[in-house]
């Protein structure tokens, strides 16, 4: 099985990349090869700044880099906090959620989706990349302890439960993760 190096120091998203690509790749973080890496996210959209974090760590490891940049599209809000999700307030994710709970707080319109991007570099240059969505709402307060970042928060189209809520192996089979990752492996075929 190849080894693929995944441009994240983030615990949940290597945990969701390992489950979601089991069997195709041995996922290995950064960390795991004793590496730093925190590239600048100069990138106008998910896709650029995925790409940027891949070919970082691919030039930094040797070996192919997979990276996903990933956030959260509130239509209230016009799209924020988008490419800035991860540092839409500072501190922690229950942080970034009480904000954006605030910003929402007497709105109606509360349709949002989460948007993955995600580039798989090599190092003699091939690039693969890929993109999912998933639909939903933004709830008016958390609900449940799973994911992580906007997961309480976020209940996805046709589901009563929030990402929170739901288990690994649902959410991976509806986030926006899952269906970018599965149009990557679809294209790697």
């Amino acid at each position: 099985m190849e080894k693929v190096v995944l441009a994240s120091n983030n615990a949940g998203k290597l945990r969701e990349f390992r489950e979601i690509l089991e069997g195709l790749f041995e996922i290995v973080s950064l960390r795991d090869l004793g590496l730093e890496a925190d590239p600048e996210e100069t990138g106008g959209s998910f896709a650029e700044n995925a790409r940027i974090k891949a070919e970082y760590s691919c030039r930094l490891s040797g070996l192919p880099a997979l990276a996903d940049d990933s956030g959260l599209e509130v239509d209230a809000l016009g799209g924020a906090p988008g490419i800035y999700s991860a540092r839409y307030a500072p501190g922690t994710d229950a942080d970034r959620v009480a904000k954006l709970l605030r910003d929402m707080e007497n709105m109606e319109d509360r349709t949002a989706r989460f948007v993955s991007a995600v580039a798989l570099v090599y190092p003699d240059g091939r690039q693969v990349t890929a993109r999912g969505t998933c639909e939903g709402v933004i709830t008016r307060q958390p609900q449940g302890e799973g994911g992580f970042g906007y997961d309480p928060i976020f209940l996805p189209d046709g589901y009563d439960q929030t990402f929170g809520l739901l288990s690994a192996e649902t959410k991976n089979s509806i986030s926006h993760r899952g269906r970018a990752v599965r149009a990557l492996r679809e294209k790697l075929r």
